[in-house]
């Protein structure tokens, strides 16, 4: 998988792996041609969780306001 990918709606993901085989996920956006980092946090399954997905988008869309 590559680094970072795009998840759709104006998110994008990129991944890290930590110590002790730990990933972590950042999700970010662009806004006004800047990356706003929206959403940080320790992924435990293997599919990116829906509610995560959901903080992130909202967060992008005040930020859009």
């Amino acid at each position: 998988m590559p680094t970072c990918r795009a998840l759709g709606q104006g998110l994008w993901e990129v991944r890290s792996t930590l110590r002790s085989n730990r990933i972590a996920r950042v999700i970010f956006g662009i806004v006004r041609n800047e990356m706003v980092l929206l959403h940080g946090f320790i992924k435990k399954t293997q599919k990116t969780p829906a509610e995560d997905l959901a903080l992130a988008r909202q967060r992008l869309k005040e930020i859009e306001a």
